[in-house]
This record gives C-alpha cells, sequence and structure tokens, in this order.
C-alpha cells in the first residue's frame, strides 16, 4: 500500500504532501457508522483545504462546519464552502466581528462562540445592536472532570462555565440582550476525545485512562443533559455539540447532543493510533529527500522537523512511515534542516530517495504544504490547494 504513494507521486520533488484517498474513503464511512445517524460537524482545523472539506461535505452523515477562527468561518462561508459554520472559539477579532454583523447573509451563517458577558460587550462595542443584524451565539459548556471537590482537574482549561446555574446565567444574559440569539450550545470532553485510551507500549496508563474516562464521562453526561434541559426551557436550541474524533460513540449515546464534531479521523494521524474504540487507516504523509548517508544503517533526511502543537513529547514528533523499519535518532529527533533516520533500511536508500512520515497532527501539516497530491491506487487523482495554497494562514 506504501509503495504505491512513490508511484503515483514520481512525476514531482520532494518535499511534497499526499493523501490516500482510498483511505480517506474508509475513514469517512466509518465516522458516519460511528455517528449512528447523528450528523457530524467537520473540524476544519484538522482539514485545512477547501477542496477536502467540500468533499466530505458532500458525503450523507455530514452537516456544517465547526471553524478555528472568526477569519476562517467568515471566508468560508463568504466562497458559500458551508452555510453552517460555528466558529469552535470565542473570538476578539474586531474586523471580523464588524463584517459580520454588517453583513445579514454572513451573520445568518456564522455562529460564535460564548463564555463571557464580556465578549458579548466586545460585539456591542464593535457593531451597537441598533443598527447590526443578529448575531447568532453558542455558549460552551467547560466539560472539564474536577473531582476531590475542584482540587483535580482533568481535561483541557476550556470555557469557566462549568456548572449548570453557570450556563444558565450567561444563557439569560444572552436571551435579554437585543441582536444576539442563543442558537446553540458545546462542550468538548477533551479528556476523552483527545486522549488515546490505549497509547502503544503503555499498557498500564491505558488502563488509567480508561479508568478516569469512565469516571469522568458519567458525571459531564450528567451535568450536560441538566444544562440542555435547564436551558431549552427559555431558548429554542438549534443544536448541541459535543465530542470529536475519539470519542464518536460516546458522545452520540448521549441523548441531549443533537450533533458530534469530528475531523482528524480523516487522516489518521499518528496521535490516533491508540483508541480501543476505533482504529482509522492512515490517509496523510509527507515526503522528504534522502540528502546524506553519513554511516551504515544512517541516512540523513532535509527538514522534514514538522512538530506538533501541545505538550512536548515523543508523540508530538513526526514518524518515518515508509521504507518500513526506520527511526529517528533520539538524541537529534526531527529538525528543521535535517533529520537522521536510523535503521538496516538506510543501507538501501540512495541518495534523492524519499522518506514518508505522518505527521502527529491532522490539519498542522497544511500549515507546511501549498498543496496535497490526492492518490487513488497507484494513481494521481487530483492536486488541491491547502489553506496555504489559498494564501491563508489562521493563528
Amino acid at each position: 500500500m506504501r509503495h504505491r504513494l512513490n508511484t503515483a507521486t514520481s512525476g514531482f520533488e520532494a518535499p511534497l504532501a499526499a493523501i490516500d484517498m482510498d483511505a480517506w474513503d474508509v475513514n469517512a464511512a466509518d465516522l458516519v457508522r460511528r455517528a449512528a445517524g447523528k450528523p457530524i460537524r467537520v473540524a476544519s482545523k484538522s482539514v485545512r483545504s477547501r477542496s477536502l472539506l467540500r468533499d466530505v461535505l458532500g458525503r450523507d452523515g455530514y452537516h456544517g462546519v465547526l471553524a478555528l477562527t472568526l477569519a476562517e468561518a467568515l471566508w468560508l462561508a463568504g466562497t458559500e464552502l458551508s452555510r453552517d459554520v460555528v466558529v469552535g472559539y470565542p473570538s476578539a477579532d474586531r474586523r471580523g466581528l464588524a463584517r459580520l454583523a454588517g453583513d445579514e447573509e454572513l451573520a445568518d451563517a456564522v455562529t460564535l462562540m460564548v463564555d463571557d458577558v464580556a465578549q458579548l460587550d466586545l460585539v456591542d462595542a464593535v457593531a451597537p445592536a441598533d443598527g447590526r443584524a443578529d448575531v447568532r451565539v453558542a455558549l460552551e459548556l467547560d466539560l472539564s472532570w474536577r473531582p476531590a471537590g475542584g482540587r483535580v482537574r482533568v481535561g483541557a482549561k476550556r470555557s469557566p462555565l462549568h456548572s449548570v446555574d453557570d450556563i444558565v446565567r450567561l444563557a439569560q444574559v444572552v436571551q435579554s440582550r437585543p441582536g444576539f440569539r442563543l442558537v446553540g450550545l458545546m462542550g468538548y470532553e477533551s479528556q476523552i476525545a483527545g486522549v488515546q485510551d490505549d497509547p502503544p507500549g503503555r499498557a498500564w496508563r491505558g488502563r488509567l485512562i480508561r479508568s478516569v474516562q469512565r469516571r469522568s464521562w458519567a458525571e459531564l453526561t450528567e451535568r450536560r443533559i441538566a444544562a440542555v434541559e435547564a436551558v431549552r426551557k427559555f431558548a429554542d436550541l438549534e443544536f448541541v455539540n459535543g465530542g470529536g474524533s475519539g470519542s464518536v460513540e460516546r458522545t452520540v449515546s448521549d441523548l441531549s447532543i443533537t450533533e458530534v464534531t469530528a475531523g482528524s479521523a480523516l487522516l489518521a494521524p499518528r496521535l490516533f493510533d491508540g483508541y480501543t474504540s476505533f482504529s482509522p487507516r492512515p490517509a496523510a504523509f509527507f515526503a522528504v529527500p534522502v540528502v546524506r548517508r553519513p554511516g551504515p544503517g544512517i541516512v540523513t533526511v532535509a527538514g522534514g522537523g514538522y512538530i506538533a502543537s501541545g505538550a512536548a513529547g515523543e508523540d508530538r514528533l513526526p514518524v518515518p512511515w515508509l521504507p518500513e523499519g526506520l527511526a529517528l535518532d533520539r538524541s537529534e529527533g526531527a529538525g528543521e534542516a535535517q533529520t537522521p533516520l536510523l535503521g538496516s533500511p538506510a543501507d538501501d536508500l540512495a541518495i534523492g530517495d524519499r522518506v514518508w512520515f505522518r505527521h502527529g497532527k491532522a490539519g498542522e501539516l497544511a500549515e507546511r504544504f501549498d498543496s496535497y497530491y490526492l492518490v487513488r491506487g497507484e494513481r494521481l487523482v487530483d492536486t488541491v490547494a491547502t489553506y496555504r495554497g489559498d494564501g491563508k494562514t489562521f493563528l
């Protein structure tokens, strides 16, 4: 399977990035199966290519986009890729807020994420309520687990709205303020969706993680259901969003959820190798050329140091994929200028040959390349622009 990447892209110079569309198809279908009939909102930050987003949004089971920033949301809605774009994080983009509030079509297509009255105040300061289109708003409920009386926190530090009372108070403020329309709630269970529960080579850690996740899930589900019920008493919610690629089955089992977010499982980066509930097929790769042969069992490739964001650790490094059997040098890792690779396959590689890697995360690979080569079987079927290739960067 992996050698066909070389065949399909042989006419192009490395470094380059390729998407295995056969694996993409399998992963897209498997996400729909896991969602069990609930629509999937695509996390655009995990894809970062309008062509690939258009492809998946054209498939049954997918509807809407969860964008990284307001600028991205306005771009996607303005180019009619989707007329249902939720900004996944609060925004302080004054220019973007002014554009949103001044365009009724955009205001009808884009939903802002809010977790603080000050974020509403900022919108009003940029565009007073009496002279703008109504701004669609969703509230984010913090779904971190806080056992031991709150002295311990498990999960990402996101929204300050943790309790049912917290979310209800802000929902009532939104409902009472002119110029805003409360249309949704969101909650991201990061300690479940974004944490491998079966990390390779660390069985003891997997058992601990699964135990924590079970207890966290019971608590957050009860709290989320109560929050949704409380807000629905006075607000007509269009959607209740939750989850991520790593928690789809669990998330959709919560009856308060109307849709689930996913994106990374389409491309299956390194950080999604260790889940018990699903095994996506790796679909995104990058190739860099061999430029040195320092000695037996060693080759050096140009660049390759594409490190994933998050807490620094080995799992944030790219991993050699083809030819099989190569490994990073622990003393050097993946470098900005060069990356040494160790293993017996190195002796069969010549100057100019390619080594294929997988990135730690899904979308961040698109920040390194202007285009993706789309491969089916041994054929190159298309070349599509990434956001970078479209001249766009968001954060």
